[in-house]
């Protein structure tokens, strides 16, 4: 048991059946949820630094993702609607009302979706590095989807898809995601932080949730204006916060979010995990009386 966190199983009902997940309690004051982000590598330990230097003011709730985290992943079909039903089926057991909501990555647009659909459940939103489009898609445009809907196939298949998983996680691969776009300090990318990443990439049942959100499988919109669309009227305040770092196409949907005017935007350092690299900054950011 690490000091100061409570870390209890919540069970939810999902996808037609009970779903058993952890989640972190830390803190105390008025509630606040923080979801981490998904990926190879995402798990709701890389949110307990952002939210030790939140709970003298906030009680955090920090679960796991269906599909992700450092344990063994339950099977469940990972699709946005999951992940949208998983909200609501937290929301209706743990309802807040939250003080602020926090999402990094791609967990932003779920987020805000759920916002919109539980008014008054939060009163406030915070977006760190917010992302709507997956890896694949990102790096090699959308008109591949055919091509990524295969490579996850091929990934989800027995022995062979086990066999590219591996070669897709390996140190050095793990390594060089981290160092181009993860940190914005490649020098922060230890063999300590490696070998602690690693470990959530060996869990059972992992490759599923990496193959869905590296092929754009979990995007929860399939375009910018989709995206954009997200923030409409209704919602709570919006704060996005923009690290430096930021790899330069994630960045332009940033700025595009960010010239909408329905959010707030400020900088912060890091890259696309500031919230974990840079959890001072981040919590000072979210703290600051204007935000």
């Amino acid at each position: 048991m690490i000091p100061g966190i409570e870390t209890q199983i919540l069970s939810l009902s999902l996808a037609g059946r009970t779903l058993s997940l952890p989640a972190d309690r830390i803190g105390s004051g008025a509630p606040a949820l923080l979801l981490p982000a998904l990926s190879s590598i995402a798990t709701r330990e890389e949110m307990r630094p952002l939210a030790r230097r939140l709970s003298a003011r906030h009680r955090c709730l920090v679960p796991d993702w269906p599909g992700f985290g450092a344990q063994a992943r339950a099977r469940v079909p990972l699709t946005p609607g999951t992940l949208h039903a998983f909200l609501d089926a937290l929301l209706a057991q743990e309802p807040g009302p939250y003080a602020v909501g926090i999402a990094a990555g791609h967990a932003a647009g779920y987020l805000v979706a759920a916002a919109s659909r539980h008014p008054g459940a939060f009163a406030r939103l915070v977006l760190v590095a917010p992302t709507w489009r997956g890896p694949l898609p990102t790096a090699m445009g959308p008109q591949r989807r055919p091509l990524y809907q295969r490579l996850r196939r091929a990934v989800e298949t027995p022995v062979v898809g086990d066999l590219l998983y591996r070669l897709n996680v390996s140190t050095p691969v793990v390594a060089r995601m981290m160092q181009a776009h993860v940190y914005a300090d490649p020098a922060r990318v230890t063999p300590a932080v490696l070998a602690d990443k690693r470990r959530v990439t060996h869990q059972p049942r992992a490759r599923f949730g990496t193959a869905a959100f590296v092929t754009g499988g979990l995007d929860p919109v399939e375009t910018r204006e989709d995206f954009l669309a997200l923030f409409g009227p209704g919602l709570p305040p919006v704060l996005m916060l923009r690290p430096k770092g930021t790899p330069r196409r994630s960045g332009a949907e940033m700025a595009a979010l960010a010239e909408t005017g329905r959010v707030r935007s400020v900088d912060v350092p890091g890259a696309l995990a500031a919230h974990e690299e840079y959890p001072e900054a981040v919590a000072a950011a979210i703290l600051a009386p204007e935000a």
